[in-house]
This record gives C-alpha cells, structure tokens and sequence, in this order.
C-alpha cells in the first residue's frame, strides 16, 4: 500500500527530468522489494515510460475518453442492445454530444 502512495507522488514532480528520475526510482524500490503483483506494475511503467512521461508535456489523460466509454455503456445496457450499429452511433453521438433539445422559451 506505501508503495502505491509513493507512486502517486509522480504528479508532483517539479518538471518532466525530476519526474522520469522519480518514475525510475519507484521502478526499482519496487522489483527489489518482490512483491509479483507491484513487479508488474512496475515492468509495465518502465515498458510504457515515454507514455507516462508524455503528461508532463500534455497535461491529457484518457479520463475524458473513460468517462464517455462509461456513458455509452450504460446506454448499451439500458436499451438492452440496439437494431443496427448505425442506431448505436447515433445514440453514442448524442450522449457524448450533451445535446439539448428543449425548446426555447418565448
């Protein structure tokens, strides 16, 4: 549990050289403390560490995108499926869009 606290100190990284320096400090605290389950995790950040790094540059994260994949699930599930996949990405369009459709008030 410390050690995934630890990992969460990333982001406060003062710039993106400081940052990767941290990322490979954990990296190794980690594989040397054995534990399979926190080895992985840490194999998979090294792996994908140009990735992980890239936010400092960016400031995007695929939170965006989660959270519209969420939506549409839920409309998927709600329907209990759709006809066609035409009538799916009009609902996916619509959900994601916010649209409103009330009627102005005069």
């Amino acid at each position: 549990y410390r050690m995934r606290l630890t990992l969460q100190d990333f982001y406060e990284q003062a710039n993106p050289k400081a940052a990767a320096e941290f990322l490979a400090d954990w990296c190794e605290m980690v594989l040397e403390a054995g534990l399979e389950p926190m080895k992985k995790v840490a194999r998979t950040l090294m792996e994908h560490a140009d990735g992980v790094l890239h936010w400092f540059w960016s400031g995007f994260s695929n939170g965006l995108l989660e959270g519209i994949n969420s939506l549409i699930q839920a409309a998927k599930a709600k329907a209990r499926g759709y006809r066609t996949t035409r009538n799916l990405l009009n609902i996916a369009y619509l959900i994601a869009g916010k649209l409103d459709f009330a009627l102005p008030v005069r």
